[in-house]
């Protein structure tokens, strides 16, 4: 044990050992592993506000196991924070940055092996990206789920971002500026990821489908007190990974991904999960066509199992932790999974499945059973056609069946922007299929999340009468009929990017197509005459611009 985690006992380490003693640590400690805490706390991100304590607890199982703990933080930013004017350019980007900063960190300070601590939407990838560059011994553990908000109007839950829903049924006069206000009070009564099966809770739940968190862990709520019973177990558990040898990309394999992929087909994640597990395949060595064609081939065969908001109005993330969460889901899809792949427990996953205990009752209504499921169309589709030509994503879990086949006439604006205010001054009629586009990777740069105008095209009741496509993202949350991630980009000259006022646009979500009823020689006539100009940049986004690939590469830096 020495010879491996006493270098810094050694005399070649003589000042990396001066150093850490000047920190704090004995020679003692420095004969023990080094486990790096990666903790991306802040008081500014409700998701991240109890990783403070978590990261404590983390520390109190690596010492009981016989490591040592040495804990540095990350930025982390909140969607629901930056998602206003310009600041939500910066959230995808922050994903390579995070990830860049672990790898640096763990690498320049010789970790023996490493515990990541996080919650939210480009926090988490960036985190597991990171382990998968790194090939130590990695594991995940994040913050836990928002609780419910109070009800309202007819609602029974809340959740935070429904004052964004309100704001439609404000322009409609149906509420008051006094109701959302009382709203934004009762909507979030905890910290958490959101009470929704959005970006934030579905990579967390993704960690867990990978084999990269313990078994349970993911969908604790916050404030639960299983959750710093986890974090403890946590601590042993990445000791043990190090004593034991096994590292991340043990765990990382192409088997994991595969399982992850039918978890999210099963259970709707939200379409983002398709761009970071392209990134985190070009991490691994995996080209993003692999993952898109996986989704695709699993997504013919594999149904729609567990039903939570945003698809459903009646159960929400707490609810499903309850229900048994996501190894619930990983029993009734066994027969398909990969049993046999590591696991940070040690184990495999076959051998969590056959030890899942929940000390809640089960809800076969939440999750069903592969012969009984909510839908036999796949959480989450790949979309191609001539507006798509490369791919887009679509979350049939959270489109309405009556408008899941739909063609509409297009309403183009070149800004998330210009959408949103057609929206708020009800510019936007039954029929119209709102085109947004310049908002990708390049072009936003960063791509946007467009999920401001989807929220309130619901609250002003044209959820279910109109589509809205986009080379930008979508938050988990939204309803309606909406493709994102549509590839080729508008910046790169993508068929979107052609599209005019008045075109005919047909989705059909069923067949996985998304087209415009134009000729190849009319959209040829069209790209003659059209021009770009990117926006005027400084600083990060301005390198992050000339530098990020396609969504259907991951928006990975080249």
């Amino acid at each position: 044990m020495e010879a491996k985690f006493g270098k810094f006992l050694q005399a070649e380490y003589i000042s990396a050992r001066v150093s850490y003693k000047a920190a704090g640590l004995s020679d003692d400690d420095l004969s023990r592993p080094i486990v790096g805490i990666a903790n991306s706390f802040n008081e500014m991100t409700p998701g991240h506000i109890n990783l403070r304590q978590i990261a404590q607890q983390v520390k109190y199982g690596v010492y009981r196991a016989g490591g040592t703990a040495v804990e540095f933080g990350t930025i982390a930013c909140c969607d629901g924070i930056a998602s206003g004017h310009c600041g939500n350019n910066y959230v995808l980007p922050s994903r390579e940055i995070i990830a860049d900063s672990v790898e640096i960190q763990a690498r320049a300070h010789q970790l023996d092996a490493l515990v990541l601590i996080a919650s939210c939407d480009k926090i988490v990838p960036a985190m597991l990206m990171a382990a998968a560059r790194l090939d130590i011994p990695c594991i995940f553990i994040n913050g836990g789920c928002m609780l419910s908000g109070a009800p309202f109007a007819d609602n029974v839950k809340t959740d935070a971002t429904f004052p964004i829903e309100a704001m439609g049924m404000l322009q409609k006069g149906e509420l008051s500026m006094a109701d959302i206000d009382r709203l934004t009070d009762i909507c979030a009564p905890s910290g958490g990821s959101g009470q929704f099966y959005g970006t934030a809770n579905t990579m967390c739940c993704l960690a867990e489908a990978l084999g990269l968190c313990l078994p349970n862990v993911s969908t604790i709520p916050f404030g639960y007190s299983e959750r710093l019973r986890a974090a403890v177990k946590t601590g042993e558990s990445i000791v043990n990974l190090a004593k034991c040898g096994i590292n991340s990309r043990q765990i990382l394999t192409k088997q994991a991904l595969e399982n992850a992929i039918i978890f999210m087909l099963a259970s709707g994640g939200s379409t983002n999960v398709v761009i970071h597990l392209c990134a985190l395949a070009h991490e691994l060595g995996i080209a993003a066509d692999w993952v898109l064609n996986t989704f695709e081939e699993y997504g013919e065969r594999i149904p729609y199992l567990a039903k939570i908001y945003p698809a459903s109005r009646e159960f929400d993330m707490e609810d499903f932790y309850r229900a048994g969460g996501v190894y619930a889901v990983l029993r009734e899809l066994r027969a398909v999974l990969h049993l046999e792949a590591l696991t940070v427990s040690g184990l495999s996953l076959g051998e969590n499945i056959q030890h899942h205990r929940s000390s809640y009752a089960a809800n076969p209504e939440l999750i069903r059973s592969l012969d009984r499921p909510h839908s036999r169309l796949p959480g989450i589709v790949i979309m191609r056609g001539n507006l798509a030509p490369d791919s887009g994503v679509a979350k049939p879990a959270a489109i309405a069946p009556e408008v899941r086949q739909f063609s509409g006439t297009a309403r183009c604006f070149d800004s998330e922007e210009e959408c949103v205010q057609a929206v708020r001054e009800q510019r936007i009629q039954a029929g119209d299929v709102l085109v947004v586009r310049y908002e990708g990777p390049k072009g936003g740069p960063g791509m946007r999340e467009m999920f401001a105008a989807m929220k309130m095209l619901k609250g002003q009741g044209l959820d279910k009468c109109t589509a809205l496509i986009t080379d930008g993202r979508f938050s988990g949350t939204n309803n309606g009929c909406f493709i994102g991630h549509i590839s080729p980009e508008a910046a790169e000259g993508g068929p979107i990017a052609l599209v005019r006022d008045g075109d005919i646009i047909n989705i059909d979500i069923l067949n996985r197509r998304v087209d415009v009823q134009l000729g190849e020689s009319q959209l040829e006539e069209r790209r003659a005459t059209w021009q770009y100009q990117p926006k005027r940049l400084n600083g990060y986004l301005e390198r992050y611009a000339r530098a990020v690939s396609s969504a259907a590469k991951g928006a990975v830096l080249e």
